[in-house]
């Protein structure tokens, strides 16, 4: 059975065809247009053509996205991707493509993929987490994806930073309207800010990851400041869900050695004389997007 995912994101779209055993029987990625409708029509077109490669027509579809679709109205909200905000993506995209199509939050999908066969293969919990231009996350079930009764599930990246040192409070400003959140600590953004407010210096996170590398203090000081807030922040993820993997995800879960490090300062703010949950980063990288698309169809 082949199921297509999409990955829709803000500078690329992506579509691939995912055969049962999880190997990527076709992949296409162009531009993402900026207009709504050019959105539309460019996610038909790489369907069609998909299906044209190999010979099939009808096949499930499935959509990662940014922000969530209210539950109320049916509409998108919270994406990034502005032109997407008050539309009625799901039911634009079943009449373009002349069949259902199911929609979920595109860091949902980089949990589902990972929980189904990725780094939390296996595990009957995961909570995966995207550390990138901005923070997100998702909750997988025995292969399930939970969003939540509003379909807002894993948007671990607005709540507040926890036990924030003095000089943490009030936090930055989060894009949310609201200040301190994860995200505004723990982003690629919020890194080089940090270090700019502590050094003075003006650095890319590649550029301050460079500068420890070498044995710069200050550079050395600014992961370390990172590694221990997101330790605090999955801490009240595993206080809550208690989950057997954290997969980390995004450009961020590159910084060599963070998964580990931060799985070492979870003992210091985890409510138990015990922790349990591994943390890991991804398998599947930029392409779980697409792959937990496609895995948002049953897998039987």
């Amino acid at each position: 059975m082949i199921r297509i995912g999409v990955d829709l994101g803000g500078t690329k779209t992506e579509v691939a065809a995912i055969d049962s055993n999880g190997q990527t029987r076709y992949s296409v990625r162009e531009a993402t247009p900026d207009q709504y409708e050019s959105k539309i029509r460019l996610i038909a077109k790489l369907v069609r053509s998909t299906e044209e490669s190999l010979q099939s027509d009808s096949l499930s579809v499935g959509i990662g996205h940014p922000g969530s679709i209210n539950p109320a109205t049916g509409l998108i909200r919270n994406s990034n991707s502005a032109a997407l905000n008050g539309r009625a993506l799901d039911k634009d995209l079943a009449t373009a493509l002349n069949r259902p199509v199911r929609c979920a939050n595109d860091a949902n999908c980089f949990a589902l993929s990972e929980a189904v066969d990725g780094a939390g293969q296996g595990a009957k919990s995961v909570f995966g987490v995207i550390l990138g231009t901005g923070v997100g996350g998702g909750l997988v079930l025995n292969n399930c994806l939970h969003e939540g009764h509003g379909l807002l599930g894993g948007e671990w990246g607005h709540t507040s930073l926890p036990w924030p040192s003095v000089d943490e409070a009030p936090g930055p400003p989060c894009k949310c309207g609201l200040r301190g959140c994860i995200e505004s600590w723990i982003s690629g953004p919020a890194l080089t800010a940090d270090h700019q407010r502590r050094s003075g210096e003006a650095l890319t996170g590649e550029q301050i990851l460079d500068r420890a590398r070498a044995g710069d203090p200050a550079a050395e000081a600014s992961l370390d400041r990172f590694q221990d807030r997101l330790a605090r922040g999955l801490a009240t993820i595993v206080n809550i869900v208690d989950p057997e993997v954290i997969v980390l995800g995004g450009g961020l879960s590159n910084i060599p050695g963070l998964a580990e490090k931060t799985g070492q300062r979870l003992p210091g703010y985890v409510f138990s004389d015990q922790v349990t949950t591994r943390i890991v980063r991804n398998t599947h990288g930029d392409s779980s997007g697409v792959r937990g698309a496609a895995w948002l169809w049953p897998l039987t």
